[in-house]
């Protein structure tokens, strides 16, 4: 078995959703998600089929997106595996109905920050061990950072 760190694209103001899924039908199923949340997101989306021809589906309505989507299913090549940027939304306002769709199986992140995806590759393909999400932590919040979370979350319209 060897493991391996893969990095993901992540594209300026872009986050990406990365999970695990269980059927061919996933791509239709989150594009009505993503759409039905959202008129005005941008996405693309790729799914690693893991039986029959081992495809990777892509759906989406920003190609630009989905080319990245499709890039970085290419990169980590594990099956039943699903990868989501999107664009002029948060993924916040997707994960509830991300997760409540009967295919998805989990989610190993959503995010903005830099992403390596660690697997393992065997003989029968590859599998997603887990993920490293930005940066390791730097100290603890004090009074001033938690006024400038405050602050943010106000000023992105999360809290009033």
């Amino acid at each position: 078995m060897e493991l391996k760190a893969i990095p993901l694209t992540i594209p300026d103001g872009a986050n990406v959703i990365l999970g695990q899924s269980h059927f061919i039908k996933t791509v239709e199923d989150l594009y009505e998600v993503m759409v039905g949340i959202s008129s005005q997101v941008k996405f693309g989306l790729a799914f690693c089929e893991a039986s029959g021809p081992c495809l990777i589906r892509q759906a989406g309505n920003d190609p630009e997106l989905t080319a990245i989507a499709v890039e970085n299913a290419r990169n980590v090549a594990a099956g039943h595996t699903f990868h989501i940027l999107m664009q002029e939304a948060f993924p916040i306002n997707f994960l509830p109905a991300i997760k409540a769709c009967p295919e998805v199986c989990g989610i190993y992140c959503a995010t903005a920050n830099p992403v390596q995806v660690i697997v393992a590759e065997t003989d029968q393909g590859r599998g997603i061990l887990g993920v490293v999400d930005g940066s390791s932590p730097q100290g603890v919040e004090g009074p001033e950072d938690a006024a400038d979370r405050h602050n943010f979350l106000r000023q992105i319209g999360y809290k009033l």
